[in-house]
């Protein structure tokens, strides 16, 4: 009989102790004194005269697109990314080249026109931007001009004449492209706007209709040797970024090219983009790298999680997340921030001159936007045990603040555990909840004891703390 006591009490605190460990959830550990890389920032594009769109808006649904993009009431973000232009038209889909007639040769001055239309209204966009706390300023070239192409157009493709097996009756026209780049840029520092990087290039590894210079990795390292003493000689401070090819695949082979080449140390930042390949690994590199455009093409979609497709909110957490916990990126760009297209390539639909309507997208960027994370940030490292369904990331600001999220993709909720904090006597802990029915709802952690706080992330939802 006793024996059979004591076995029921065995189980008994058997059950118990199994019992507490479930109660108390996945827990996730936090050790500020493992850092990874710096953060830079997150981002958007206007080109392609979408920044024309944002200007054509009423003043108070300028304000509001403006605001939601760039300031902590929305996204908070702090990269803008312009076009550099290369057609010698001005339409509605074309950006226009501050050169657009061929000199008498490859050797020839270039023939200057001033910005055109404030460069679709990137200026003034820029300027907007600057004002609301926008730290670093891109300039990307879809193309160089026709006249220095294979092609003789500045669509469809073909590459730099005097590159490796660019080779044009005309001549070589590596030069002249890049004393057009570093005008372009010096127009906008006279305008009191410095462009931290130029990348010569936009997805070289694609031909399309529109404007597209093709390039592989020894090609780019060709323009690379001319374009950066150009750049050096201009006393400019404009770093080159290379190349945004497609996708992380196909930048990775880009680079391999440039390094075979000798050419790396002459870039300041690697970029690629997510569609082709998405970025889950870290790129053969020692240079910053980010992911400069990424979106999707279906019908537009407000939702955060409805059928989990590729256009909800909560399928970019995930994508912006990994890009940063799995590749190590420093920055992260979607494409367009707003624009009047009826599908997935901007965070914001504007329409006529007074709609504005925000996606979930924008709000799972938000989560990684200055908010949270601040320039100059180190990503640190954090563990899930407990939980399969949950991702997490964390950032530790220069301020002593200290950014975690938490995205649970699982059907139910869990009570998480944050573990290694350093947590002061009576300090609270601010977290913010974005779902489909949430947007940055702000609430409190429950502070425990042992430097710990803990809170309910529900289900198909992504939850900040902030402390």
């Amino acid at each position: 009989m006793v024996a059979s006591v004591l076995v029921t009490f065995g189980a008994v605190l058997a059950a118990t102790a199994q019992a507490a460990t479930q109660a108390s959830g996945p827990t996730i550990k936090i050790n500020q004194k493992i850092k990874y890389q710096k953060y830079d920032g997150t981002g958007i594009s206007e080109a392609f005269q979408r920044s024309l769109v944002m200007h054509e808006l009423d003043q108070p649904s300028q304000k509001l697109a403006l605001d939601y993009l760039f300031t902590t009431k929305g996204a908070g973000m702090t990269i803008l990314r312009n076009g550099l232009g290369s057609s010698p038209n001005d339409g509605w889909d074309l950006m226009k080249s501050i050169a657009p007639e061929a000199p008498a040769s490859n050797s020839s001055r270039l023939n200057y026109i001033p910005l055109p239309r404030d460069d679709q209204y990137q200026v003034w966009l820029s300027y907007q931007a600057k004002a609301r706390g926008v730290h670093t300023i891109v300039a990307d070239s879809w193309s160089a001009d026709g006249y220095m192409k294979t092609t003789g157009t500045d669509n469809n493709g073909g590459y730099l004449c005097g590159v490796t097996n660019g080779s044009c009756e005309t001549g070589d026209w590596r030069q002249a492209y890049a004393d057009k780049i570093v005008k372009y840029l010096k127009d906008y520092r006279d305008r009191g706007i410095n462009i931290d990087y130029v990348n010569p290039y936009n997805e070289p590894d694609l031909n399309t209709s529109y404007a597209s210079m093709e390039s592989n990795g020894q090609q780019s390292a060709d323009f690379l040797k001319v374009l950066y003493p150009t750049l050096k000689r201009s006393g400019l401070k404009t770093q080159i970024a290379c190349c945004d090819a497609t996708g992380w695949n196909a930048q990775q082979e880009m680079l391999t090219g440039i390094q075979a080449a000798g050419e790396e140390d002459t870039l300041g930042l690697v970029t690629g983009h997510g569609y082709s390949s998405k970025p889950l690994t870290p790129l053969n590199t020692d240079l910053k790298v980010w992911q400069t455009e990424w979106s999707t093409f279906d019908p537009i979609n407000y939702n955060w999680y409805v059928a989990g497709n590729s256009s909800e909110g909560l399928t970019w957490a995930n994508n912006i997340q990994k890009s940063f916990t799995l590749a190590n990126v420093t920055g992260f760009l979607y494409w367009w921030g707003a624009a009047n297209t009826t599908d997935n390539q901007s965070l914001l639909f504007v329409n006529n001159t007074s709609e504005v309507r925000v996606t979930k997208r924008l709000w799972a960027h938000a989560h990684f936007g200055k908010q949270f994370i601040r320039k100059g940030a180190s990503r640190i490292e954090a563990n899930v045990a407990g939980s399969s369904a949950l991702n997490v990331s964390a950032f530790a600001n220069t301020d002593g603040s200290t950014a975690v999220q938490v995205i649970n993709n699982g059907d139910k909720a869990e009570t998480v555990s944050l573990q290694g904090l350093r947590l002061g006597r009576k300090q609270k802990v601010v977290t913010y909840l974005t779902n489909q029915d949430n947007d940055l709802k702000r609430g409190y952690a429950s502070s425990k004891k042992g430097n710990t706080a803990e809170a309910k992330v529900p289900a198909r939802s992504l939850l900040s703390f902030m402390f």
